[in-house]
């Protein structure tokens, strides 16, 4: 039996290619082959282990943006039988304080510009070692791969499979952030799902946009399983094209705002984008009119995947069903998260647990049955119960479903808005919303009413050089939605505030509305 160690992933490619490129890391300009990736693991695993004495199942906290290292750190840790604990370098002082004393790491690996803070935070909470990371490589890290040992470390073969490998802590989106954690397997499963949906091939070249400190760090982990050369950046749109361009990209995952912000760089047309092969976006629905431009825009398919922290990607809308959509074959089902991934079970049921019916109208919670997902929530028993029962993730994610298996996302239940004792799923009228030329995205949200009990609150951001009035926005709203669903006030913005993984933060968007009136979020 081949036991799964999501540490040793490197090793096949170092000994089947090992000249073949492995890591392109943009932001420095260095680039790194299998071999030398395999042999920087080995050395980083050992250094911890014998250098350092850390112990099989200590965690490794990380503070860095998508680096070399922070790759190679995955896959050192999964090889010594650590945890690997990521840090959301956006977060305050006070929040990452809380995050690392809830992890308890043994030792932190920070970038140069996160060093004070975290030598800070070190002090206070008693974590015995700093390594930093310079931008060119150099640094205590460096020092500390450079005195250890290139041999196979030897706790790679007493560790895998259920073993823990990672901890993911949750964007936040209704709350305090939990710690997702994860086993060599349930990555491994996920990344079977994302194989499968993304047809990868061995020619394929991944540009990882999202930041390793949360879920799609298993999709470059995934590619560089088939052997494909990963391209860190830090996003920015026109950097994007660039990149695609220079370095003949073929995937990549997009969240909506990201796909529109690089189409409406002024001399998209000029780029040549002919190496994409498909690009997977998530991170919440795509409006169906981003979608129709997208494809038009960009000269490969697209596939949506549904995902979440604790489940990674649990369904998937193919290439076929967004081909087919364009030419009139069942438009509506853009609207749709797609139908469940290869290992991957997906019910939407009623409170007693019950699958509803197949009707596309009734509404209940999506639960999903997967070898890929987590093992729980890192210290928080209580927690756990609640997300997993009998073998199912509950999601919170309310949804209908159709005979054919599409499962619809209404809305988060926490979103849920309650107006005169309708239910109204901020997810359509964001949707109806979106179909105004002007609007770039938006967030609805419920805001308090002394008669109604909520109304609809819509906050919108705007295409850059498109006007739009409140006028406009309801009237655009009106023409596909029922009275009562449309917004009654509409808020322009700058920019909307999000989690990490792309997600709104609904939360942040109705406190100043509820705390005025004295009333919880």
């Amino acid at each position: 039996m081949v036991v799964i160690n999501i540490g040793r992933i490197p090793t096949k490619w170092a000994h089947l290619d090992g000249e073949r490129e492995a890591l392109i890391d943009v932001p420095s300009g260095r680039r790194m082959t299998f071999a030398a990736l395999d042999e920087y693991v080995r050395r980083l695993a050992n250094g911890l282990r014998d250098e350092l004495g850390l112990e099989q199942g200590d965690r490794v906290a990380v503070l860095s943006r998508n680096s070399i290292e922070y790759q190679a750190l995955y896959f050192a840790c999964g090889r010594a039988g650590l945890i690997t604990q990521p840090l959301n370098w956006r977060l305050g002082e006070v929040e990452l304080g809380k995050i690392l004393a809830d992890g308890d790491p043994a030792a932190i690996v920070v970038a140069e510009e996160f060093r004070d803070v975290a030598e800070t935070l070190a002090g206070e909470l008693d974590i015995p070692h700093v390594l930093a990371v310079a931008p060119d490589g150099s640094g205590s890290l460096a020092e500390l791969v450079a005195r250890a040992g290139d041999h196979e470390p030897p706790w790679a073969d007493g560790v895998g499979e259920d073993d823990p490998l990672f901890i993911l802590y949750t964007g936040g989106t209704t709350g305090r952030s939990k710690g997702a954690l994860h086993s060599h397997r349930s990555a491994w499963m996920g990344m079977l799902n994302q194989t499968v949906a993304e047809r990868i091939v061995p020619t394929d070249v991944y540009m990882l946009t999202g930041q390793m400190f949360h879920i799609p760090v298993v999709l470059s982990m995934n590619y560089l399983a088939h052997g494909c050369p990963v391209v860190l950046i830090n996003f920015e749109p026109r950097l994007a094209l660039e990149v695609i361009q220079r370095e003949r990209v073929s995937a990549f995952l997009g969240i909506t705002t990201m796909l529109s912000w690089m189409m409406d760089v002024e001399d998209f047309d000029d780029f040549d984008l002919s190496s994409l092969r498909n690009i997977q976006y998530g991170g919440g629905p795509m409006p169906s009119a981003v979608v129709k431009r997208a494809l038009e825009a960009f000269p490969c398919t697209l596939i949506q995947g549904y995902g979440q922290t604790e489940g990674t990607t649990m369904t998937f809308l193919s290439q076929e069903v967004h081909a087919d959509a364009v030419e009139g074959i069942n438009p509506h089902r853009l609207k749709s998260c797609g139908r469940e991934g290869f290992v991957t079970d997906v019910r939407v049921v009623g409170f007693d647990g019950e699958p509803v019916p197949r009707d596309g109208e009734t509404t209940g919670e999506i639960i999903v049955r997967s070898p890929a997902n987590m093992l729980g929530y890192w210290q928080q028993p209580e927690q756990t119960a609640q997300t997993l029962r009998d073998g199912w993730m509950w999601t919170g994610d309310m949804a209908t479903w159709d005979a054919d298996g599409f499962v619809y996302i209404v809305d988060r239940a926490k979103d849920m808005i309650i107006s005169g004792g309708e239910n109204i799923y901020s997810v359509q009228v964001e949707e109806a919303i979106n179909a105004h030329p002007a609007v770039l995205e938006c967030a609805v949200i419920g805001v308090p009413d002394d008669v109604w009990g909520e109304n609809v609150h819509a906050v919108v951001v705007l295409r850059k050089g498109h006007e739009a009035t409140e006028r406009d926005i309801i009237d655009a709203a009106r023409e596909h939605l029922a009275s009562y669903q449309k917004p009654k006030s509409v808020e322009f913005v700058d920019a909307l505030p999000k989690a990490p993984t792309g997600k709104i933060l609904k939360r942040e968007l109705r406190k100043q509305h509820w705390d005025d009136a004295g009333r919880t979020v």
